[in-house]
């Protein structure tokens, strides 16, 4: 028999499932995500079995091999428990669950935060990484509101996710913000002029985030804009060129822009906007070819999309525009897998690195974290994985090409 307590509650034990054999005197170890139970004894004798169960369901365990040699009365250890984070060294700030954020080489620039999504149900959970480092995701806290199909937006203090599909299966106008360098709960900043939800588009620059896109249920061209330092309600901007869904962002700290749209067709249209002021967007050019789901790095120069899906496939295909010219997109390289990102990347000028998304010949979400050097070509690199496989969610980051 297995058993299982929610950390956050109290109460009685709940039933999760049973081990591949009865025995006692086991030995247990975990990651964040896995648990693993290894030797013990029956009424008879000594074993070498070892099983493990995922820690998120609840289910029967599963073998995983034998132990060298059959031992009871032993013990298990683990680098990474759900007490712990993931990787070592860990600041001591994060021993708190709304402790300070202090990424290796300082937080300022360094930071990027996943929000939201789907795993495949609704969440609210936000994960982060160090982009300076390579490494895996770790727990940040939780948004107000479970939702996917999120559009976001972020200054080197403050991040914003807006809209979605919420667990009741509505879209939302909800806009909820948080403060990069802290852990913790997201808190209600305002609202969208329309609710929405698989928006992917948002821009930003040090002081203003901008919105756009999405389906209300129907398709909407609107873009809205808040002033992050300010907890409002957003205002209209104007109007990208047509209505989209699913039209991934990008900016340096002058232009924003939106590329590609999964609806009504697959686009390969690029707009552009002037963060600065209010207005509609004006045609930029070309992508590669028609697609959306998309995810977009920056530097101030350069603005850098990756993935995507066009009528019939995930795509690896990486492509980038220099932002001070108007112009089609140049070839790149590749991502490590083809998926869909929907909006999902971060940067710090120099690196950018894609996250999580959807992979569809394993029908499945995604863990994969990988990268690129903004100011170079070539293929992307393995930076480590999520702590949990999301896709349709908001990146928020501390760094990117719109903050001078």
């Amino acid at each position: 028999k297995v058993e299982f307590v929610e950390f956050g509650s109290l109460g009685n034990a709940v039933d999760f499932g049973d081990l591949t054999s009865s025995r006692y005197t086991v030995a247990a170890a975990s990651n964040s995500l896995r648990g693993v139970f290894a030797g013990g004894e029956t009424s008879s004798d000594r074993v070498n079995t070892i099983d493990f169960v995922t820690i998120a369901t609840r289910a029967n365990a599963t073998d995983f091999g034998d132990l060298s040699a059959a031992t009871n009365n032993t013990c298990g250890a683990s680098t990474g428990h759900g007490g712990i984070e993931t990787f070592v060294p860990r600041s001591p700030e994060l021993y708190s669950p709304t402790g300070k954020v202090v990424p290796k080489g300082g937080g300022v620039g360094q930071l990027a935060i996943y929000a939201c999504g789907s795993s495949p149900s609704q969440t609210k959970d936000m994960s982060f990484i160090q982009i300076n480092s390579l490494g895996n995701s770790a727990d940040f806290g939780e948004m107000t509101t479970a939702r996917y199909g999120t559009g976001p937006s972020s200054s080197r203090t403050r991040g914003l996710v807006g809209g979605g599909y919420d667990s009741g299966n509505n879209a939302v106008n909800v806009i909820d913000y948080i403060e990069m360098d802290t852990k913790g709960i997201g808190s209600d900043f305002g609202n969208l002029t329309v609710s929405r939800f698989n928006i992917a588009g948002g821009v930003s620059n040090d002081t203003r985030g901008i919105i756009g896109t999405g389906l209300t249920p129907s398709l909407s061209n609107t873009l809205d804009y808040v002033t992050i330092a300010s907890t409002s309600n957003a205002t209209d901007f104007g109007d990208l060129s047509v209505g989209r869904a699913q039209t991934p962002g990008t900016q340096s700290n002058t232009r924003g822009i939106f590329a590609g749209a999964r609806s009504p067709a697959y686009s390969d249209v690029i707009d552009y906007i002037t963060i600065a002021s209010t207005g509609n967007a004006t045609d930029f050019g070309n992508l590669l070819e028609d697609k959306g789901r998309g995810g977009c790095v920056s530097s101030t120069t350069r603005g850098v999309i990756g993935g995507g899906y066009n009528p019939s496939s995930d795509l690896n295909v990486i492509e980038y525009i220099t932002f001070a010219s108007t112009g089609n997109s140049t070839d790149f390289g590749d991502l490590t897998v083809a998926r869909r990102l929907d909006g999902c990347g971060a940067s710090n000028q120099t690196r950018g690195v894609f996250m999580g998304g959807y992979d569809n010949p394993a029908s499945a979400y995604s863990n994969v974290l990988d990268y690129i050097t903004i100011a170079s070509t070539g293929n992307a690199i393995d930076f480590g994985d999520m702590s949990t496989a999301t896709g349709g969610g908001s990146v928020l980051c501390n760094g990117h090409g719109g903050l001078s």
